[in-house]
């Protein structure tokens, strides 16, 4: 079985990934499985720049550790909402302090009519093999900026971002799932890498 290595600790972001990889022949390990600590600088200018710093610096990271090239994969994603020219972007986690971060946004889309409240998430993926050849993968969620927080099962921008007539902090997690930016953006490496794994 191969094992590449996920840039996470975080529990719903390693469960996703495995349930949609189950089908091939592929263990995903987290950085806690591995004992490897490593929190570099995404200083980047894109989510896939992000991406790309994070998952090199896993890889160099086991291989300084180990002395083993193994695959790893990380992912950075964010809020792009159109009538704000595209922020918070790739500052979505430092927009505003935690907790407060959907308070700001409301606040300054306060004046902005339904029509203009479009908005997506983002995700990049950068996936480095064993033999430090990278790719990309990346995925989108369609939708709009709320005029409330509504919705407990969620964090981050998810009670005021809306699909459809719900948030995403009223869905639950597998209707979250099915239509969330990572989860397309996982489906695509998940794509790629059935060439490369798959029997």
């Amino acid at each position: 079985m191969t094992k590449i290595v996920m840039a996470t600790n975080n529990a719903n972001k390693l469960r996703e990934a495995r349930e949609i990889f189950s089908e091939l022949d592929i263990e995903i390990l987290s950085l806690k499985d591995i004992n490897v600590e490593c929190d570099p600088d995404e200083n980047g200018q894109t989510f896939k720049g992000n991406a790309g710093i994070k998952a090199k610096a896993i890889y160099n990271a086991i291989a300084e550790k180990s002395g083993v090239n193994m695959a790893v994969f990380a992912d950075d994603s964010g809020l792009c909402v159109d009538a704000l020219d595209g922020r918070p972007g790739v500052h979505s986690a430092r927009y505003a302090p935690k907790g407060q971060e959907c308070a700001k946004l409301l606040g300054e889309m306060k004046d902005v009519p339904a029509d203009k409240r479009t908005a997506r998430f983002v995700c990049s993926i950068v996936f480095i093999d064993e033999k430090g050849m990278s790719l990309e993968a990346s995925g989108a969620c369609e939708g709009s900026i709320g005029y409330e927080e509504k919705g407990t099962n969620g964090f981050g921008y998810d009670p005021v971002f809306m699909v459809g007539d719900r948030t995403m902090a009223e869905m639950s997690a597998d209707e979250k799932n099915a239509i969330s930016h990572r989860g397309a953006a996982l489906r695509e490496l998940y794509r790629v890498l059935k060439e490369r794994y798959g029997e």
